[in-house]
This record gives structure tokens, C-alpha cells and sequence, in this order.
């Protein structure tokens, strides 16, 4: 695709902020990597690429939905194309010990328990052989039918090899709880899952992509060895496990263009990220990273802020950059994200999702 239109493919990306629950697609590539400080990756390492859909199927449009024909051409799009579907424990091993994956290397998941992820997910992900995660939050499983899942559709689920990942008790989000609404979250959770699974999850999404820092910290300390936001990017060995990206797609953006873009994104890989927390204090933020030597020229790196479009992009030296973003984001979710063309059509790929608090 010629390079105009690709970006307005990646302004119009940027620019959405949805809830949703999740399926992820991870794309990883085959070069070596070097694990280190969060981004000390060097220039050729490749990452994984994370789908984020919400209600597969459903017919209310509500704004974290997709449908059916859509999340169809996706599956096609793997299954017919040059990805390799892996589990996501799998990947997140590799990338935590710096091991080499095909390239487009694919994995899947789906946040939240609901009916349509059972009747409509389930059987065309398993009819395709394609395996996936299934993100759960234990309050609604314990409610049941007709809003959630059942246990024993769970179990079953868990008995074909689906795996099985937490998203809390509540399924609340949680940048706004405090630190013991959260730990009460979670013990509730664990032993939930106890009960009916005989086992605890190692992998975890926040709800509806929010934490903070200090729940960034609290998902670590519990023993979850992995945590997903909903911020635009690549995981790559090196980045943060607790802080990695998924690409949104609902029934807006997710055109079978958007999803090859995504799907052949590379990381752009960073230090330095500030500002530290995503709930912010000061806004508008200045964003500003750090970028490691031989990733690509970056005077063609181009950022896009939810509801301002492209913002301006301050070099600072060999590669430090600082986005300026104009206006201030209004109390609730914001996005930032920032690309890079590389090689043979595909673009690295940063971004944050930032909370801000209401008055």
C-alpha cells in the first residue's frame, strides 16, 4: 500500500478509544533478541502483534463489537496467509527468555466470559484449529447465564486447551480503585478460580486496557507472569511483561486492511517512557521516549493523539523524542501512538494508553 493511505489507516487507528473484550493475535518474528532494560532491543528484533476484539457477533453495535463477517475475514486472513498460530504462554515464554519465533507468529484471546464468546468464537476459532486464550472474570461466571458464561463452558473450554487467563473478580477497571479494593479484587478472583479450576491463571488483562503504575505493581507481586493492556503496539523480549500492547479492533476499525496493517507491524522498540505512570497528573502530557540506535530514521516517525490527529514530534539530540500534544484529553481514556516505516511495507509500531482522572 502506498504510504498516504496506510496513514490515515494509521491516524484512524490511533484516534479510537473503545472498551472492549478481547482477542488477541500476536505476530512474532525470527530474529534473536536481547532481553535487558525495558526496549534495549536491537534493530532487527521482532515482536508479537496483539488483537484486542470485544462482543464477536454482536448485533447491538456497542462500540467494543465486531462483526461476524468481519471477525471471519480475520481468521481467513491467518489461516490462508503466512502466520503461525501458537499458543499465548508459549509466546510470552519466548519473548521473556529472548527466544527466536517464526515470523507472524500468531496467538489468540478473548476477554470476558460472555455467551457470544462460546456460541460464536468458540466453534469458528476451533473449527479453523486455531488456539486462543479466554480472559475471565470470575464475578460474572459465578452470575451465569444469560450474561456470562457458565463453569462447566469454562471447564469445557479449558479441557479442549483453550487457556485460561484472569481479568479479575469484578472486571472493573482499575486505575481509579485503590491498592486493598484491588487486592480484595484478586484474592476473591484466586479463589474462585481455586474452587472451580483447581488452579490460578499466570496470565492477566486489565479491564478494559487502565492501570496505574502502582496496579502495575500489585499484578506483578500476585504471581502473574504476564499482563495485557489495550494501548497500540508490538511486544518485543525486553519490553515491560506487565505493560504489553493489543491492537483494538471492533466494527469501525476493523477492516481487513487495519488488520493486515496491524498484523504485520514491527516493535518500535523504547526506554526512557515518560510520563512513568498512565494515570496522569499533568495535562496534556509531554510523552516523551527514548529510541536505541539502528531502528530506522526517524525523522519519518509520525504520532497521532485521540481526538487531535498527528501531534508534533520534537528530536532532542540522536534519538530522543517528545510529542507535543496541543490540548488537553478530556477525564476518561486517551491514546497516543506513534509509527515508523520499515522495510518490505510494514511499520514499527508504540503506543501508550493514558488515564485521566475526572475532577
Amino acid at each position: 500500500m502506498a504510504v498516504r493511505p496506510i496513514l490515515r489507516l494509521l491516524r484512524s487507528l490511533a484516534v479510537s478509544v473503545v472498551v472492549v473484550a478481547t482477542v488477541s493475535v500476536v505476530v512474532v518474528a525470527t530474529v534473536p533478541v536481547a532481553t535487558g532494560a525495558l526496549g534495549a532491543t536491537p534493530a532487527g528484533v521482532g515482536g508479537a502483534v496483539i488483537f484486542a476484539y470485544g462482543r464477536i457477533g454482536d448485533d447491538h453495535g456497542t462500540g467494543a463489537s465486531i462483526g461476524i463477517d468481519q471477525f471471519e475475514d480475520h481468521l481467513d486472513e491467518l489461516t490462508d496467509g503466512d502466520y503461525q498460530v501458537l499458543p499465548l504462554p508459549q509466546i510470552v515464554e519466548a519473548l521473556r527468555k529472548g527466544s527466536v519465533l517464526p515470523d507472524r507468529t500468531v496467538a489468540l484471546t478473548i476477554d470476558d466470559a460472555t455467551p457470544l464468546a462460546y456460541r460464536e468464537a468458540y466453534p469458528r476459532l476451533r473449527a479453523a484449529g486455531i488456539q486462543f486464550t479466554l480472559f475471565v472474570s470470575t464475578d460474572a461466571l459465578d452470575r451465569g447465564p444469560p450474561n456470562a458464561m457458565s463453569w462447566d463452558q469454562v471447564r469445557e473450554m479449558a479441557s479442549a486447551g483453550v487457556t485460561i487467563g484472569a481479568q479479575t473478580a469484578s472486571g472493573l477497571p482499575m486505575a481509579a480503585r485503590s491498592p486493598a479494593e484491588i487486592r480484595d479484587d484478586l484474592d476473591r478472583m484466586k479463589e474462585r478460580f481455586q474452587a472451580e479450576l483447581g488452579m490460578v491463571p499466570t496470565l492477566f488483562a486489565y479491564p478494559h486496557g487502565e492501570y496505574s503504575l502502582s496496579v502495575r505493581q500489585q499484578i506483578a507481586q500476585a504471581g502473574f507472569v504476564a499482563a495485557f493492556g489495550q494501548q497500540s503496539g508490538v511486544a518485543y523480549a525486553g519490553a515491560d511483561p506487565y505493560a504489553l500492547p493489543r491492537f483494538v479492533m471492533n466494527d469501525t476499525f476493523g477492516s481487513l486492511d487495519r488488520f493486515q496493517l496491524a498484523a504485520n507491524a514491527l516493535p518500535l522498540p523504547v526506554t526512557d517512557v515518560t510520563p512513568v505512570d498512565p494515570v496522569l497528573t499533568r495535562n496534556p502530557p509531554i510523552l516523551g521516549f527514548t529510541v536505541p540506535e539502528g531502528i530506522g530514521h526517524l525523522d519519518r516517525l509520525a504520532c497521532f493523539a485521540t481526538g487531535q490527529g498527528r501531534a508534533a514530534v520534537e528530536r532532542l539530540g540522536t534519538n530522543r523524542i517528545e510529542v507535543r500534544i496541543a490540548d488537553p484529553f478530556p477525564a476518561g481514556r486517551a491514546r497516543v501512538n506513534c509509527t515508523l516505516p520499515a522495510d518490505d511495507d510494514r511499520w514499527r509500531w508504540f503506543g501508550v494508553q493514558l488515564f485521566i482522572p475526572g475532577d
